[in-house]
């Protein structure tokens, strides 16, 4: 398993009162951060558990639904439903990007 796969559970779980401050403003942001979220731990797992083409497919999904994470965050800060986000979490889902990058261009 990717050492990733360890640093999004974590994200995840430092996000879960960020995801229900939004919640309170918008369902459906927060749902659809939930299913992204979400996306990027489930693809991880099933990518480190295939080969070849699937694999890369798999990060590239999972690579794709954590951008879509912090465009959730960018959107939600927009509208004023959270005011910061940790920089320290944020930081961990930078990383988790930039490994997924590296990952898919090899």
């Amino acid at each position: 398993m990717l050492r990733i796969y360890d640093v999004v559970i974590e994200a995840i779980g430092e996000m879960r009162p960020v995801i229900s401050q939004i919640e309170r403003r918008d369902g459906d942001l927060a749902r659809q951060m939930r299913r992204a979220f979400s996306s990027v731990a489930l693809n991880l797992a099933e990518g480190a558990g295939v080969r070849g083409g699937l694999r890369k497919a798999r990060y590239e999904t999972a690579l794709g639904s954590m951008r879509e994470v912090m465009a959730c965050i960018d959107v939600a800060r927009a509208f004023g439903y959270v005011c910061e986000v940790d920089a320290v979490t944020v930081a961990k889902m930078n990383r988790v990007v930039g490994a997924l990058v590296k990952l898919v261009c090899r």
